[in-house]
């Protein structure tokens, strides 16, 4: 027969037990805070109303109804039917436009860093700071239509030039001074 070789468990110390636990937990907890912080905090789009078919892409010019607020609820622009060109629109707009489709509206919620971040942006008609630094924004939007950027210089064109021609035109028919 063969002999098995005991081996002498050692007893664990009084209260090693207790601060192993404890060792697994406070790692745990610092994986998880770092995991959270490590994640951006991003541009949240809810939909309040569908859309049909694709989204802008992010060199596109939006055609929009919106109003700017402030997380406290402040209103700071609003607009209707207004073209927006996003390369020129802040970075958490810009996120939250591609998103969206023709037709929907939307409740777009952008943390400062992707707003304005330490800028304030003062009414340039009211000498009056509309959106103090730090601050979180939140936009509602219905996107009307969008287009290409380079489509968009082409129909503004085309608008000036049409209203050229009837300045022109009502200047033509209308009796000189002297006649």
């Amino acid at each position: 027969m063969t002999e098995v070789t005991r081996v002498p468990i050692q007893p664990i110390a009084r209260g090693s037990l207790i601060k192993l636990w404890l060792g697994v937990l406070v790692a745990i907890l610092l994986a998880g805070g770092l995991a959270w912080a490590a994640v951006p905090q991003g541009v949240s789009v809810e939909v309040v109303e569908a859309g049909e078919g694709a989204s802008p892409a992010p060199d596109d010019v939006v055609l929009v109804n919106y109003t700017g607020k402030l997380a406290d609820g402040t209103v700071f622009d609003e607009g209707q039917a207004t073209p927006l060109p996003l390369e020129g629109m802040i970075e958490g707009f810009r996120e939250g436009a591609v998103k969206m489709q023709k037709g929907g509206k939307y409740l777009v919620e952008i943390p400062a860093e992707k707003a304005y971040g330490g800028d304030e942006k003062v009414n340039p008609m009211t000498g009056e700071v509309a959106i103090p630094a730090n601050s979180d924004l939140v936009f509602e939007v219905e996107l009307l239509d969008f287009m290409p950027f380079e489509q968009f210089q082409q129909r503004m064109q085309a608008m000036q030039q049409m209203m050229q021609m009837q300045q022109q035109g009502q200047g033509a028919g209308a009796p000189q001074p002297g006649e």
